[in-house]
This record gives structure tokens, C-alpha cells and sequence, in this order.
């Protein structure tokens, strides 16, 4: 069968596919528009879609011979599966592979944030520095605070545990009870509100949908400590980007650490000229290790699905009831 590819992704999940099927890669190292993609899935019978995709119905009824549609990222908001669901089409994600990794890239934005990293770094490269003071760039201690975790699921589970050689407490908001983080941690569940008042440190993981968007906005920066560090590597619209800003260049809080941005890949003028927020590139998944793993689970979610089998990784597996 044919599938189409809407970016290069690692070889091992391109020579997956190509033991089986004819593929087709875009070209570009960028992001394909909606025209583009629509021309490219032409004939196809597969298609290999990106977070950056935007795969809405236009999208999924332009082939009608269209039987799979396999996401290269965990989060699926991009994809219209309503759509893919009435018309057959099995979706899937790559979950799992990329939690420790993710966790990790949270914990490097919460330490940068809080003692400095950047700045320093762009200080002393500036030849601003002229020796040691006392007063020079303070940061914040990170042991014996408190955590706050925004949505304790996979990702958000394995940061709050990394957190335990730090021996800080922890506090959690999700829709269930966590009985990990509070059997190893003794980590506590609580309301958003008791969370952002008691937190040093604030890391959201929460996937988007209605109720998460603009979860945090001027209301609740305002609520959290003028010490205290938000981390978002989730989603960007989970944070309302203005009054994030404002909070920064007021002060309301210490710093925060960004990967992920409201209207992406914009990103607010005010940020960059920012020196207390620290701005990644959506690079959470970025090691050589986890996006060759994310090559072939996408590869083999596809392979999977064009054989009428229930791919291991399916969002949408009532398709298969039918």
C-alpha cells in the first residue's frame, strides 16, 4: 500500500515502513500546509502526520481510499478524530516512549529557571562578569520545596517521582487519586487554587481540551508565590500567554519555563526580550533515543492498522466493532 509521510522522521521508522509499503516523504524540513498535505495523501493509503499537522476533515475526506492514520506524538488534538472515527479510519499515537524523556526536559527548564542558567550564561559571555558577589544572580533553592504537579498522568507521574532525591514535598491536581505518587512520595492531591497558593515550583501536564485551555491565566498567576517557577511543557494554550507575560514583567512570580506556546510556532515578542523565562524550541521528546523509538511505534501503529489489524497504540478502537 502507499503511505504518505508529512516530514522525515528518524530512518528506523522510515526502513520499518519500507519493508512493507511504498512511501512518500515531503521533502521540506518544514511544516506542509493543509494544500499540501490534501496533494500529498493523494492515492495514499496511509498517512504519517505530525503534531504540527493540522488534520481536520477537509483533510481526511480529500482520499477516499484513506484506511490509516498514525500520529508521530502523543497528543492527538491536531487530528479531527470524530471525523476518522464515522468514516472507519483507525487513529493512533505514540504514548509511553517519550515520558522519562519529557519529565526530563521539565526538570532542566525548573533548574534553569530557578538558579539562572541562561541569563548567567549570557551574562558572563558578554564579559559582564568581573568576579564573584554576593548579590549576584540569586536564584532559587530547588531541595526541601514544594512541588506542585498539574495532571499526575504518565508524564506527569514521572517528573513528581524524579523529584524524590530533592525531598521536597508534593502536591497534585487530577482527576484521580495517584496512589504512586502518594505511596512513594506521600505526595498529597488538592484543588488548583491550594496548589498554586502552597507551590514553589508549578509544572503543568495536562493534555488540551476545553477544560484545560487557558487553564492558568491572570487569575490564577496572581494566586501563586512572587518566588515561585511555572513550567509548561504540555501544551501552550493550557497558559494564556498575555497574562503570563505581565506576570513576568511584574513580578507576580519568579520565572517561568516555556517549550510549548499559544500560538506556535509564534512566539510573543515580550517573551524574548524576557530574562526570566527561559523558551525551548517544543523540544521536550527531542534525544536521538526517544524520537528513533517514536519512528517505530508510529511505523508500527501504521503497519498494523493497513492490515486491518487493531494498532497498538489506537485512539479510536471502536472502528474495529464495526
Amino acid at each position: 500500500m502507499k503511505i504518505f509521510v508529512t516530514r522525515k522522521i528518524p530512518e528506523a521508522g522510515i526502513k520499518l515502513l519500507e519493508k512493507a509499503h511504498e512511501i512518500s516523504v515531503n521533502p521540506f524540513d518544514r511544516v506542509l500546509t493543509k494544500e499540501e498535505i490534501i496533494k500529498g495523501l493523494k492515492g495514499k493509503d496511509g498517512l504519517l502526520c505530525l503534531l504540527t499537522d493540522t488534520i481536520d476533515k477537509d483533510v481526511i475526506k480529500s482520499e477516499p481510499n484513506l484506511k490509516m492514520i498514525a500520529s508521530y506524538a502523543v497528543g492527538y488534538d491536531n487530528i479531527d478524530v470524530q471525523t476518522a472515527t464515522r468514516l472507519g479510519i483507525p487513529v493512533s499515537n505514540t504514548p509511553g516512549v517519550l515520558t522519562d524523556t519529557t519529565a526530563e526536559m521539565a526538570w532542566a527548564q525548573l533548574f534553569s529557571v530557578s538558579r539562572r542558567i541562561v541569563e548567567g550564561d549570557k551574562f558572563t559571555r558578554a564579559g559582564k562578569y568581573k568576579g564573584w558577589g554576593p548579590m549576584l544572580m540569586l536564584g532559587q533553592d530547588v531541595s526541601n520545596k514544594t512541588l506542585g504537579v498539574i495532571g499526575a498522568g504518565r508524564i506527569g507521574t514521572a517528573f513528581a517521582l524524579k523529584s524524590k532525591g530533592f525531598e521536597m514535598k508534593v502536591l497534585y491536581v487530577d482527576g484521580r487519586v495517584n496512589k504512586t505518587l502518594e505511596s512513594k512520595l506521600g505526595a498529597r492531591r488538592v484543588g488548583l487554587i491550594e496548589l498554586l497558593k502552597k507551590s514553589d515550583f508549578i509544572s503543568i501536564h495536562v493534555p488540551l481540551i476545553k477544560d484545560t485551555y487557558h487553564l492558568i491565566s491572570e487569575g490564577e498567576l496572581k494566586i501563586m508565590k512572587n518566588s515561585a517557577v511555572l513550567i509548561n511543557t504540555s501544551r501552550g494554550p493550557v497558559v494564556d500567554e498575555k497574562s503570563l507575560v505581565k506576570a513576568l514583567k511584574e513580578k507576580w512570580i519568579f520565572g517561568a519555563g516555556l517549550d510549548v506556546y499559544e500560538h506556535e510556532p509564534e512566539i510573543s515578542k515580550e517573551l524574548k526580550i524576557l530574562d526570566n523565562v527561559v523558551l525551548q524550541p517544543h523540544s521536550a521528546s527531542a534525544t536521538f533515543e526517544t524520537r528513533s523509538k517514536m519512528a517505530t511505534i508510529a511505523a508500527e501503529n501504521m503497519i498494523a492498522g493497513l492490515n486491518d489489524e487493531i494498532p497498538p497504540n489506537c485512539i479510536n478502537p471502536e472502528v474495529f466493532e464495526k
